[in-house]
């Protein structure tokens, strides 16, 4: 299949967003906000030999995971995804079974998330490598950011941490397939901007440890680890503190503001407080907690 008989497959198949006015097939896509809203822009990427292995992840899954990392960064601001880009390299052998097993897991989730595909590039390279850009909107001024924290906010997450690190390493089990299909938290991030204002949140992309120290970096302040840390089934206290790739949400609320258990049926635990001190700082039981999460320019 020649690149423009590939592209005119995939235009066929990926839908068009609302607001979107031109789509797949033209030199840029175009699209027109509503008046009041704000867009949200967002990149990631996706690299063989650093974050998958053929050998191990389906082309689906490596589809699937590759939208779904900028999804969770949509819902960490509280967003409504709007369309996605994406810029995929991949090695002359590729076969057309693979890239149609890699488009049907993007294009699974664009549809679930309502969030089309409009565009992006087709390339060559010595390994596969994707580079997805999402766009998602808040209404004005809504936006949740990472530096809204203050001190006496609670301290949340979602779901259960480590599971993705537990299945990077035994490669089997229910952690396996959480590594293999992040789920990203959009309805909660909504939830969490309109209801209860949320006063900080991002995601859990690298770690709770660094993950949360970033927060407190960004807020100037530090924070108390003081409630049961929700742990998945199995998960040992490296993967938990430290493992990567959860894609869950950590956030802050004022003090006095209860949540329920669940959020769009996934559990939420306080786990802490946020604290005056040295920014960036968290503790658990007293104990300084170093941020050893995943850190592509930490040197070995």
């Amino acid at each position: 299949m020649t690149e423009l008989e590939r592209v005119e497959r995939i235009r066929r198949t990926a839908g068009r967003a609302r607001g979107m006015t031109l789509g797949i097939g033209d030199d840029c896509a175009i699209y027109q906000p509503k008046a009041g809203e704000e867009l949200l822009f967002t990149t990631d990427m996706l690299i063989e030999g650093v974050h998958f292995l053929r050998d191990t992840h389906s082309a689906a899954d490596i589809g699937h995971k590759a939208l779904a990392r900028g999804l969770s960064d949509i819902a960490a601001m509280g967003g409504t995804p709007r369309f996605c880009l994406l810029s995929l390299a991949v090695p002359p052998e590729t076969t057309e079974r693979w890239l149609d097993g890699f488009y049907k897991g993007l294009l699974d989730l664009t549809k679930r998330t309502r969030a089309p595909l409009a565009g992006g590039d087709l390339a060559h390279a010595d390994k596969i490598t994707c580079d997805i850009i999402v766009c998602g909107s808040t209404p004005s001024g809504t936006a949740l950011r990472r530096s809204g924290a203050k001190p006496g906010d609670q301290i949340y997450v979602t779901g259960m941490l480590g599971g993705s690190a537990m299945g990077l390493a035994t490669g089997k089990g229910a952690g396996w397939k959480r590594h293999l299909r992040p789920e990203p938290r959009l309805k909660i991030g909504s939830v969490l901007r309109e209801k209860y204002r949320a006063t900080s949140c991002m995601d859990l992309s690298d770690g709770l440890s660094i993950d949360l120290h970033r927060l407190c970096l960004a807020s100037e302040v530090s924070a108390d680890l003081d409630g049961d840390l929700p742990a998945f089934p199995g998960a040992s206290m490296e993967q938990f503190l430290h493992g990567g790739e959860d894609y869950e949400l950590l956030f802050t609320v004022m003090k006095g503001v209860v949540l329920p258990g669940q959020i769009a049926g996934v559990p939420v635990t306080r786990i802490g407080t946020v604290r005056k001190g040295k920014p960036g700082a968290v503790t658990l039981d007293e104990f300084l907690i170093l941020p050893m999460g995943y850190d592509h320019f930490r040197k070995p």
